[in-house]
C-alpha cells in the first residue's frame, strides 16, 4: 500500500514538472521579468490558439483558469499589478501576446490594473457582456480568447476609456518594449 502511494506521489510530481515546462514553452513571447531590456513583438497576423479545457487547466493556475477561461473576476485590490508602477509591457498570461504598455496605465481607484488603450487595437477582442444585469463590453485576448476584463467609457483623456483588467490574466515584463 505504501509503495503504491509513493508511486502515485512520484507520478504527480513528474506531471507537475512537465506541466510547468509546457507552460513556459507555450509562452515563447514572454521574457523574464528580471531581464534588463526585452523587446517583444506583436505578430503581423494574429493566429488563434485553441486548446482543450484539460490543457488550459494544466498550464494555468486555478485562479488564472477561472478568470481567463471561465470569465471570472479576481477580487479588487488583491491582484499583483493593480498598484504596480514599473515601466514595461503587460502580456496575456495564457499565450504571451503583448497587450498593454505600462505608459498607458493609470490609477483608476478600482483595485484592478487600468489602461487607456491596448498596444494595438488588433490584440484585443470586444464582446458584448450582459451578465449580472449590466451592459458591459468584455475584453478578450485576440490570440487565445482569454477573458482579460472589461472596457468602460469613464477613463482619462486622451481616449476617455478605462480598460479594467484582471492581474491574474496578465504577465508583466519589466522594462520591455514592443518592436513596431
Amino acid at each position: 500500500m505504501k509503495f503504491n502511494y509513493l508511486i502515485l506521489l512520484f507520478a504527480m510530481l513528474i506531471n507537475q514538472v512537465s506541466c510547468q515546462q509546457k507552460t513556459k514553452s507555450s509562452r515563447e513571447n514572454i521574457s523574464s521579468e528580471n531581464s534588463t531590456v526585452s523587446t517583444l513583438q506583436i505578430p503581423a497576423s494574429i493566429e488563434k490558439i485553441v486548446k482543450s479545457s484539460e490543457i488550459w487547466k494544466s498550464e494555468l493556475s486555478k485562479e488564472a483558469y477561472y478568470v481567463l477561461r471561465e470569465h471570472g473576476t479576481e477580487r479588487a485590490f488583491t491582484g499583483s499589478y493593480w498598484d504596480l508602477h514599473d515601466p514595461g509591457i503587460y502580456c496575456c498570461k495564457a499565450c504571451g501576446l503583448p497587450l498593454f504598455n505600462a505608459d498607458d496605465k493609470f490609477d483608476s481607484g478600482t483595485g484592478w490594473p487600468s489602461f487607456t488603450k491596448p498596444l494595438q487595437k488588433k490584440v484585443v477582442l470586444e464582446k458584448s457582456d450582459d451578465s449580472y444585469g449590466m451592459k458591459r463590453v468584455e475584453i478578450l485576448c485576440a490570440r487565445c480568447e482569454g477573458h482579460l476584463g472589461h472596457v468602460f467609457d469613464d477613463g482619462p483623456l486622451p481616449t476617455g476609456l478605462r480598460y479594467c483588467m484582471n492581474s491574474v490574466s496578465l504577465h508583466f515584463v519589466k522594462n520591455a518594449q514592443v518592436k513596431e
